[in-house]
């Protein structure tokens, strides 16, 4: 554990969003990250987007990876750490996947040979190029690159579980050649948590990599079913840090909440300020936490067509780059001494009753319930429920399960 909670921001260019990169100017990446640095925060997570920096499989363009390593060096210039997201992937609805993995070139991302080599590749260039930067945090293999292993995904590259470790193991390899010692991690929508066939596990996330990443964004049903204003949706992202740590193999594993925003019309941009309040102090009480990023920097250009509603408004800052009320709150928190969580809840341990965590769900419920009831629960899985080694680790004395917590409703 670092000896602060780290807060940071996901940096979204105020020009061109991240079509910056193929009019990359600098002088306007550091006006953004100046306005960043204003407000105190310790660091980025950038985008470079996989297609422009690796068009053809074995080109990866020396400019761009020059224009990222300059962007860094400008971070640093203020008093920025950063981590870069490799694969994008995904990014605000759009897919960003290079024309040798699609259509006449379709192959899978994840078990081609030549494809996963490729990947390999330019993770470690991106890498290298930053290893001897001494603001560089690491490299996270891509974007929530989950979503493009399943459903819903309209067109997606279908694996197993033991193909997505194979993926995540190799990838992760390549980050650490490039750099090694850097803090090199993987991340993935809540479908890892939640989804039942979702390849990409929890035990995937809580256990490879350097850290565990969770992204929490309360349209995933959770603002739908309770409202804007919720225990439920104000402590969504506390709930996926706790729910993370039954997995996890170390009792004391960090994690990071790697995203986290408020997203209208769920959360009206009126609302936005007091959301992020509750929901950032609700996550700093969560023991191991490495650092929460919030979503995202700067507004999306309303110059820019196609983008669903929500996106246009996520930012800390204005297109313009001025500070709005959310702004000064994540600017105004202040990490304290998280306490051990005593009271677990069992959460099954198969990956295909992940659907009992989601919204509606009953762990989802019970764990309300507990928090409803004056708790600060955690979670266990329900293979070491009984396992006294593992509990006093963790610092549990209580382990209770959803059918105990939950209210008998008469007639089920």
């Amino acid at each position: 554990m670092p000896p602060a909670v780290r807060l940071g921001v996901n940096y979204t260019p105020s020009e061109g969003w991240f079509h910056h990169w193929l009019d990359f100017d600098l002088d306007s990446v550091r006006a953004d990250l100046d306005s960043i640095a204003a407000l105190g925060l310790d660091h980025i997570r950038v985008f470079p987007l996989w297609p422009y920096f690796q068009p053809n499989r074995s080109l990866i363009r020396p400019r761009a990876v020059e224009q990222l390593v300059a962007l860094a060096d400008a971070a640093a210039e203020r008093g920025l750490d950063v981590n870069v997201d490799g694969l994008q992937g995904h990014l605000s609805s759009f897919d960003f996947l290079p024309a040798w993995t699609r259509t006449w070139h379709r192959r899978n991302l994840f078990t081609d040979p030549h494809v996963v080599e490729g990947e390999a590749a330019y993770l470690r260039t991106l890498a290298a190029a930053l290893a001897d930067r001494p603001n560089f945090i690491g490299m996270t293999i891509g974007n929530e690159v989950n979503q493009f292993a399943a459903g819903p995904h309209p067109d997606p590259d279908r694996i197993g579980a033991a193909d997505a470790e194979q993926w995540l193991v190799r990838l992760l390899a390549a980050c650490a050649e490039g750099a090694p010692g850097g803090l090199h991690l993987h991340a993935s929508y809540d479908a890892a948590w939640y989804q039942d066939d979702q390849p990409f596990t929890p035990a995937h996330s809580a256990r490879l990599g350097a850290v565990t990443a969770v992204h929490s964004w309360v349209f995933d049903g959770t603002a739908q079913r309770h409202g804007r204003a919720a225990v439920q949706t104000e402590q969504h992202a506390a709930y996926l840090v706790e729910l993370s740590k039954a997995w996890a193999e170390d009792a004391h594993r960090p994690v990071w909440l790697q995203e986290v925003g408020a997203p209208a019309p769920l959360i009206p941009a009126e609302h936005a300020a007091a959301f992020a309040e509750a929901t950032i102090t609700a996550v700093l009480d969560c023991p191991d936490l490495w650092g929460v990023t919030w979503w995202c920097s700067h507004d999306v250009s309303r110059s820019l067509a196609d983008f669903p509603e929500l996106e246009y408004g996520l930012g800390l800052l204005t297109n313009d780059r001025k500070p709005k009320d959310i702004a000064h709150v994540l600017a105004a928190a202040e990490p304290a001494a998280a306490r051990t969580r005593g009271t677990a809840l069992v959460v099954p341990a198969d990956p295909a009753l992940r659907s009992r965590s989601a919204p509606g769900g009953p762990v989802f419920d019970a764990w309300f319930r507990l928090v409803a009831d004056g708790a600060r629960p955690t979670t266990v899985l329900d293979a070491y429920a009984a396992d006294k080694e593992h509990l006093a680790a963790r610092g549990i004395t209580e382990v209770v399960t959803p059918d105990q917590v939950l209210p008998t409703v008469p007639g089920r």
